[in-house]
């Protein structure tokens, strides 16, 4: 659907409150649409419903709100980036405290490298390092978050009045071939894991092939033998198979395969940004018919396709600074961040970002085809998420503004900002128990 935006609310990370200006976003034109309502949402889509300050943090602070992918430097939890204090990151404690973000999934994200006995090592000990930065961060803040491990956890720490720390791994490239690891990283508290990233693993095909590794556009044509028992292995443990950044293949298969409900856990759709990340009406499809969830991600570039000339203009930005690729930018500190995001702005003020009308426009869609119950919300903070309107976790009453906006109700935004991932979740913990009673 094609909108046009006269206004925004925006909840900004700017004020030491939370500001908003009641606005109106007006529809001028979708084509040929899926009629409102058809798949379980609001009555009224065309965002035109005004709503106060009011209204949205009364509704917003009943709701139980998951970010399911929310990425952490090595040194997080370190005094170089302590989630406790305000920081540069755009998730921490004091941001989801202020924006009401109640749960979110950390994530032990290690990047694809050639298949190498010392690479994989040196992927298994990375994912260590974050592993333990996660479990500081709540030793660290005991009476502030708690890590869960189980849904029942994560009731009873919200419950609480807490935080919710999950944990999720991004890139099962960190088990190399060694199925046991599974087990241990459950242990530690992995409840979703991301088959593959950029770049083919041992499991599955990559959306996105890693031509400098040697890659080919597929090596396995979907889920490999190996990423088979690794399914079998996650289902009796109770992971979430997480099918974000695989092949449309591989992604298929693994719906077909898992015996529990699969969980994309930051994807947006294809008809709206047709980039390899997101996911098509045929994977969309797969995923309602196996029962899971797409958690839609306000990643500025999978929900608004970005222009040539603003990917020339950043890359130029990046190469007079000496930036290697994102990960460059990840690591920039002090005077240089501020002039990077400074050089930045200017881009995005010549080529602007999506924004959260542009963002609510995928979960519109996804609903509209697969149904309300199998839709949520990601951010993927600090590994390039962000939208303009939910730029860090301060933010986050935005998105459910836009949304009563757009027509839906609490039960609603309940189910999409909470109540949907947990029902997967659950879901794998009754599987895991039936599989492990039947061994």
């Amino acid at each position: 659907m094609d909108r046009s935006v006269q206004s925004r609310t925006l909840f900004s990370r700017a004020s030491v409150g939370i500001a908003i200006l009641v606005a109106t976003a007006v529809l001028v034109g979708c084509g040929d649409t899926v009629e409102p309502g058809d798949g379980g949402g609001p009555e009224a889509v065309d965002g035109s419903i005004e709503v106060s300050e009011e209204q949205v943090l009364a509704v917003h602070q009943r709701l139980l709100t998951i970010d399911t992918h929310d990425d952490i430097p090595f040194d997080f939890a370190t005094p170089a980036a302590d989630p406790g204090v305000e920081s540069q990151m755009q998730i921490d404690l004091p941001k989801m405290e202020r924006g009401g973000l109640d749960v979110g999934f950390f994530i032990v994200y290690v990047g694809q490298t050639e298949r190498t006995e010392a690479n994989i090592a040196k992927a298994k000990a990375d994912a260590m390092i974050k592993f333990d930065a996660i479990h500081r961060m709540t030793e660290q803040y005991p009476e502030r978050i708690e890590l869960a491990h189980s849904v029942a956890d994560v009731e009873r720490i919200s419950a609480a009045g807490k935080l919710v720390a999950a944990i999720g791994i991004e890139n099962g490239y960190v088990i190399g071939r060694d199925l046991g690891l599974l087990e241990r990283y459950h242990e530690l508290g992995a409840r979703y894991i991301t088959l593959a990233h950029g770049g083919h693993n041992d499991i599955a095909d990559s959306s996105t092939p890693r031509f400098d590794l040697g890659d080919y556009e597929a090596e396995h044509d979907g889920v490999s033998d190996f990423g088979r028992q690794v399914i079998a292995e996650m289902n009796r443990l109770g992971i979430m198979v997480d099918v974000s950044h695989i092949s449309k293949q591989a992604m298929l298969d693994a719906a077909e395969l898992s015996e529990a409900p699969v969980i994309a856990s930051h994807s947006s759709v294809t008809a709206l940004a047709g980039v390899p990340r997101n996911v098509d009406d045929e994977q969309l499809d797969a995923l309602a018919a196996n029962g899971g969830v797409i958690q839609i991600v306000a990643l500025d570039s999978f929900v608004k396709a970005v222009s040539p000339e603003k990917r020339r203009a950043t890359s130029e930005l990046r190469e007079s600074m000496g930036i290697d690729g994102f990960a460059g930018v990840r690591a920039l500190q002090g005077e240089r961040r501020d002039e990077y995001e400074a050089r930045m702005a200017e881009i995005d003020r010549q080529w602007p970002r999506a924004t959260v009308s542009d963002f609510v426009d995928h979960i519109d869609y996804a609903v509209e085809r697969i149904g309300i119950d199998h839709v949520g919300i990601s951010s993927d903070f600090n590994g390039g998420g962000g939208v303009d309107g939910w730029d860090d976790a301060s933010e986050t009453p935005n998105v459910t503004a836009e949304l009563m906006r757009r027509g839906y109700s609490e039960e609603q935004l309940a189910k999409l900002w909470g109540d949907n991932l947990l029902r997967v979740w659950r879901a794998v913990e009754e599987v895991s128990a039936r599989l492990k009673s039947q061994s």
